[in-house]
């Protein structure tokens, strides 16, 4: 059973499906993978390479499962710009299945596998923080530490697929995390060589001394699908598709090319494969993506729903751009060939893309754990050379006022790591000071680097004061 109206709109695929090998595991096929490593996937395949195609498994949820499985898990993307909308179909996928499930065990076993690349957000590797250690009070940790053979976290999907490898003398596979962590190849392998571990240090061992986890930084803002995208697409162009994607046009990857037991030929797609990701990262979570939480938790204040009206809102957007080049970019070095003041340009530039309708309240989520990387470490940085921070301090005041402000309720900012972290339910505080002083006291947040700081806390209470009611 297919959609109707495939075939009539949308170019289909330059190659043959059924000839496709899927030589990638990815666990977590949200609308990003979808929008990003399957397209890349999609592009080599178009190439003539029979390598490349994926098996995505997903440990939340079936509903994008059900959704593409009627249509042979093909889908739309939508890349929307200024100059209109591109559709195109994309079909790397050769099936989505259930993390919890005898079959994607299967898939990560299978030795015709030789890399599994992850896009689960920060809160899916079950760490104490952005980086940190394995959180075993977890309780998907605590489960998999008791019950290693049916795993529900990703670590501990790893670690058993990696075992059974090891068992049938199968060469292990890579492991690729594509999400918005600081160093997220070895935070990735620190969470899984810690729950290994608990499994016998043989094992540990092993993967430590046979499995890679090559870092990579990753960039496109892909917005959730809604009813309207649907409607669209179908009217448009007659498809029926039960899950588009929809994206900006600008799309990249840069990644360390290590991958011993081999990849796919992603060069042909335009990724980006060097030795050392580090400043691609360090630039990008610092510009982009501190940039997307400002203007996320001040445009929430400020009133506006979506990313592109706080991106042109004359006050906000000349308050990013002398965030960024006054107290972002001096932390930085240039990666190979960028230009960082033109680079934070752009950014802007492609925030304010009104076509591409991402909510504020969407990238305000999970504060917890993108506060620290996007934020707090060029605050450590800044603080630790004895300059200026009270712009980086309104930002994670504003990150406050929308968690437990008084009108957080109305933000709905879902951010279920600081409901964790805070071990009660989030309510609304009508005092910004305790507010501020029950955050600031968030060790796996706030460093000593930070809270030993009196300049910076009281630069956060300050403006916490100012935001709390009075909005920017």
């Amino acid at each position: 059973m297919t959609p109707s109206g495939w075939g009539r709109g949308p170019a289909e695929q330059a190659y043959d499906r059924r000839a496709m090998v899927p030589t990638v595991v990815h666990i977590g096929p949200g609308v990003f993978h979808r929008a990003h490593q399957a397209v890349y996937a999609d592009t080599v395949l178009g190439t003539g390479s029979r390598a490349g195609a994926v098996r995505a498994v997903s440990l939340r949820s079936s509903r994008t499962r059900d959704a593409l499985a009627p249509q042979g898990f093909r889908y739309c993307l939508l890349e929307r710009g200024d100059g209109g909308t591109r559709t195109r179909v994309i079909g790397s996928i050769a099936e989505i299945l259930d993390g919890n499930s005898p079959p994607a065990m299967a898939a990560l076993t299978d030795p015709a596998v030789t890399v599994v690349t992850i896009t689960v957000t920060e809160h899916g590797y079950a760490a104490t923080g952005p980086g940190g250690g394995l959180d075993v009070t977890r309780a998907e940790v605590a489960h998999d530490i008791a019950h290693p053979q049916a795993p529900h976290s990703m670590p501990g999907l790893l670690v058993e697929a990696l075992r059974r490898r090891r068992l049938a003398g199968a060469a292990p596979f890579t492991v690729a995390s594509c999400d918005n962590l600081p160093s997220n190849g070895a935070a990735t392998r620190r969470v899984v060589t810690e729950l290994a571990a608990h499994h016998g240090d043989a094992l540990a061992g092993w993967i430590t001394a046979n499995v890679a986890f090559p870092s990579s930084m990753v960039d496109r803002m892909v917005p959730a699908t809604t009813d309207a995208d649907r409607a669209r697409l179908q009217s448009a162009t007659g498809v029926d598709d039960a899950w588009p994607v929809v994206a900006e046009p600008f799309s990249q990857w840069v990644l360390e090319d290590t991958f011993p037991a081999g990849r796919p030929p992603w060069e042909r797609a335009g990724v980006e494969l060097v030795s050392d990701v580090e400043p691609y990262e360090r630039a990008k979570l610092r510009i982009l993506n501190g940039a997307h939480s400002a203007l996320a938790y001040l445009g929430l204040l400020a009133g506006h729903r979506e990313i592109g009206q706080a991106a042109t809102d004359p006050r906000l957007s000349a308050f990013v751009a002398d965030l960024l080049a006054e107290e972002v970019l001096p932390t930085l070095t240039p990666p190979p060939g960028w230009d960082l003041p033109a680079y934070a340009a752009q950014v802007l530039a492609r925030f304010s893309n009104r076509a591409l309708p991402y909510t504020t309240a969407k990238v305000a989520a999970d504060g917890a754990q993108k506060v620290p990387v996007r934020v707090l470490s060029t605050v450590a940085e800044r603080l630790a050379a004895g300059a200026g921070t009270d712009r980086l301090a309104r930002v994670v005041a504003a990150w406050i006022a929308c968690v437990l402000g008084p009108r957080s309720v109305s933000f709905a900012v879902a951010d279920p790591g600081l409901r964790d972290l805070l071990g009660s339910a989030v309510a609304p505080a009508h005092d910004p000071a305790a507010a501020v002083d029950r955050m600031l006291a968030l060790p796996t947040v706030f460093g000593r680097e930070h809270t030993g700081h009196p300049r910076f806390t009281a630069q956060v209470h300050r403006h916490a004061r100012e935001l709390w009611t009075a909005g920017v």
